[in-house]
């Protein structure tokens, strides 16, 4: 009996196409015909995949008695309900490393683009004008770049900034000292990070202690004209508190990516802040990262269902290897 995968959200044609050539699969997409739609296609499903658009609630999987896994195509999976999730017994998997190159450019993306003014004079040159005086910019070379998350994409921005010829400190609560060290990276306090970065650029998991890190006192603590970047997640930051920060010129510029909520309201305060560049989170927004992150997810769900391998979940990995395949439904 073929087993129903519902696609709620985008998938690259690679991750579809794995999908699609499991005899035991019947792959239902769901992508832009609304909640409804999806709320029929889940109940009797075997797995729901989804991106950053689709909120797997508590309520919505009450519609999907059946469901046996529940997968996030990317890294963050604070638009699925984890702990309900877990009471149910429903393994969450994550495609944790396709996305790691595209966000780790995107970060040098934003803060070479900051720090040499580039959007402000190639918006200057458009209406006419040509005057550098207000452009000039400054140099990563022989700055300290503190990075906040030494994993997949922390260590990649740690490495770029290296060729750049940066001094690298950085802050993770689990990465022994001994890692950081082979990376080259000076592993330090979160309160030295903050005073001692030139540039602050945050690449945490967005976990209760991380949410609101970096509220108005963390972010007085970093030195004066420092620059912040964030492509993680918006609810690291206190939106309110960093706007401050710019407009009293505490911090010199930040760069970000991501917001709380999102899509950023039209009255946040960030929007009028001075210094301050956004994107709407494009950081995983490449087309090598789109089909990585799809053929990692889709594998995941296909070996997870087929064989009860469950290597890509984050929240049942106590869970014996033959969970899933003990709960598949008989032919």
């Amino acid at each position: 009996m073929a087993e129903t995968v519902v696609v709620a959200d985008r998938l690259a044609p690679g991750g579809l196409k794995i999908l699609r050539e499991v005899p035991e699969f019947d792959v239902v997409e769901t992508v832009g015909k609304g909640p409804e739609a999806l709320r029929a296609a889940i109940a009797g499903a075997a797995a729901l995949v989804v991106r950053s658009e689709t909120k797997v609630t508590a309520e919505l999987l009450e519609a999907a008695p059946n469901l046996r896994v529940i997968a996030r195509a990317g890294v963050g999976t604070d638009n699925i309900d984890l702990e309900d999730a877990t009471r149910r017994g429903i393994p969450v998997l994550t495609a944790p490393g396709g996305n790691s190159t595209s966000a780790a450019e995107h970060t040098f993306a934003l803060l070479l683009s900051l720090l040499r003014r580039i959007p402000w004079a190639a918006r200057a040159l458009e209406e006419g004008k040509w005057d550098r005086k207000p452009f000039e910019g400054t140099e990563l070379r022989g700055k300290t770049l503190g990075v906040l998350g030494l994993g997949r994409i922390g260590t990649q921005v740690a490495r770029i900034g290296q060729g750049f010829g940066m001094t690298v400190i950085g802050f993770d609560a689990y990465v022994p000292a001994a890692h950081a060290q082979a990376m080259g990276v000076e592993l330090l306090s979160l309160k030295e990070v903050l005073r001692g970065a030139d540039i602050l650029t945050l690449h945490l998991t967005l976990t209760d202690e991380t949410r609101g890190l970096l509220d108005a006192e963390r972010l007085s603590l970093c030195r004066k004209g420092a620059v912040l970047v964030n492509t993680a997640r918006g609810a690291l930051v206190d939106e309110k508190a960093l706007a401050a920060a710019l407009n009293s010129g505490h911090l010199g510029g930040a760069a970000l990516d991501v917001f709380e909520p999102e899509p950023l309201p039209m009255d946040s305060p960030l929007r009028k802040a001075p210094n301050c560049l956004l994107t709407p989170h494009l950081g995983a927004s490449t087309r090598e990262a789109q089909q990585r992150v799809a053929v990692e997810i889709a594998e995941a769900v296909r070996d997870a269902l087929v064989k009860g391998d469950l290597r890509a979940a984050v929240n049942l990995r106590g869970l014996a290897a033959a969970h899933v395949a003990a709960h598949r439904p008989k032919d």
